[in-house]
């Protein structure tokens, strides 16, 4: 199946890694006409942008929050000049991928960069990578509505408004790119009692997204819920300032853990917030334990998709939020594939994620690839349904799944019919491919971030994972020895 119409004018709603990879990969195609980024904050890298809580730009969210169809988000005016939106980083927060996966392509991180990059770090990495396409991005220009223009030929309608004037305008466009990313409505849920309790202690119940730094929960007794990457680390952090052994509400343990079970409580779901007329800041875990006088609560809970500017498509891509609907091979909207949702998987390494869908869509919008025909795309999302659900779990690639995934959409664009006036003997752009070197890496990157967090303080100083003893060349040899 081809596109309805010659792609000309593409959309890419955000500036954050897979957009920039989306314009990199468009731009290298050598056809479209005008490619236009849209970014609503004043900078590149998207969430890579903190928001410290000492700019008071750290917000709050309804307790609970389960609805995934909040309105577009308000800008936050730093010295009133400067736009900026929450960011779920946090003031040190370090990444759980290591540099040697988490890179693009082209641009390795610098050798003398922490294995586990800073925050800060990644932030200027992406300002580097986005220097070739910087003349494509239109900054403080927030995207407000996407309509189907023609359905015969799929093109959008595309709405932005100048966050500055608040002047909007409307243009036309053949295919968009939906790179705004999945964290920004916060899921918070809804357990019995808990809306009663939030009133009676107002503030006691967060959500991660709004977490900066473990100061304010100095002395304090907290429960964190959820162990998930954001949870493990905020919880690790909230821990060294806490009253007392942070408690940690889970359903099942962590393959990313990387302490001792020890320093931390572990207990079950609350089931239950309980009433302040019979306990003093009560909830009671699914093995009926009671804890009292609970100073805070962080839910570590993760995020909604959501797309407010998309609310008059249809079919829709956002039901419950908790998957992207009708996607083909998680990115293309099936019924009309001009428009597409780079790295909605969960659970994957994403820069290496968004060159490779990048490199896909960009050659199906120039006419080199096709898709199949729509009954086929309708039957594999029918598929992937019948197999992982339609929840969370159908975003869901853990390791082999995303680097199957990744070297699919590698030899998926490698298929491209060639043309002359492209790079690489007329084949355009290459993405990442997996090979065993990266495989072995990426099923290891658990135990190397336990060995990592385990250094404590001198793991500023570990630049690869050779310094925590992981060597492929030498597994590679116990596994010959072995065969």
């Amino acid at each position: 199946m081809a596109v309805a119409n010659p792609v000309r004018r593409v959309a890419i709603i955000g500036a954050g890694p897979s957009g920039l990879a989306a314009g990199k990969y468009l731009l290298a195609e050598k056809c479209f006409d005008k490619i236009e980024v849209f970014e609503q904050r004043s900078s590149v890298g998207g969430v890579w942008n903190h928001t410290p809580s000492s700019s008071n730009t750290k917000g709050a969210t309804t307790v609970p929050q389960t609805n995934p169809h909040e309105p577009v988000e308000k800008p936050i005016w730093i010295n009133q000049t400067e736009a900026t939106f929450v960011s779920p980083l946090y003031d040190h927060l370090e990444t759980n991928i290591p540099k040697e996966l988490m890179r693009f392509s082209e641009n390795p991180f610098p050798s003398d960069v922490q294995l586990f990059p800073k925050h800060q770090t990644v932030k200027q990495y992406l300002e580097e990578y986005a220097e070739d396409v910087k003349h494509l991005i239109q900054f403080e220009r927030q995207v407000v509505d996407v309509k189907l223009k023609d359905p015969d030929l799929s093109t959008w309608d595309l709405t932005t408004k100048d966050l500055h004037t608040g002047a909007e305008i409307t243009h036309i466009y053949d295919a968009v790119v939906v790179a705004s990313g999945h964290y920004t409505v916060p899921y918070l849920p809804h357990i019995p009692g808990i809306e009663a309790w939030d009133a009676s202690y107002p503030g006691v119940i967060s959500h991660s997204k709004f977490y900066d730094s473990s100061e304010i929960f100095r002395g304090k007794k907290v429960v964190v819920v959820g162990n998930s990457a954001s949870g493990l680390d905020i919880g690790s952090q909230i821990n060294e300032v806490s009253k007392g052994n942070l408690l940690v509400s889970q359903r099942s343990e962590s393959y990313l853990a990387a302490s001792a079970p020890e320093d931390k409580i572990i207990c079950p779901e609350i089931v239950e917030f309980l009433p302040a007329t019979s306990h003093d800041r009560g909830i009671r875990f699914a093995d009926n334990h009671i804890e009292e006088q609970v100073d805070a609560i962080v839910f570590c809970t993760g995020y909604f998709y959501s797309y407010p500017f998309l609310s008059s498509l249809r079919p829709p891509v956002v039901t419950h939020g908790l998957r992207t609907m009708n996607v083909y091979q998680q990115m293309f909207y099936i019924d009309h594939p001009t428009l597409v949702f780079p790295v909605l998987t969960q659970r994957v390494i994403p820069f290496p994620m968004a060159e490779n869908q990048a490199a896909v869509f960009s050659r199906v919008w120039s006419g080199r690839l096709s898709l199949p025909p729509y009954t086929d795309m309708r039957a594999w999302e029918e598929s992937e349904l019948a197999t992982k659900g339609d929840e969370k779990a159908f975003h869901l690639l853990q390791f082999p799944l995303d680097a199957d995934y990744l070297n699919f959409l590698y030899d998926w664009a490698a298929k491209a019919a060639p043309r002359s006036e492209l790079a690489s003997n007329g084949n355009g752009k290459h993405g990442v491919y997996w090979g065993e070197h990266e495989r072995w890496m990426r099923a290891l990157f658990p135990s190397i971030r336990r060995a990592f967090v385990q250094k404590g303080d001198q793991r500023h100083s570990v630049k690869n994972i050779g310094e925590l003893g992981f060597n492929f060349e030498e597994w590679k040899r116990e596994q010959q020895q072995r065969r």
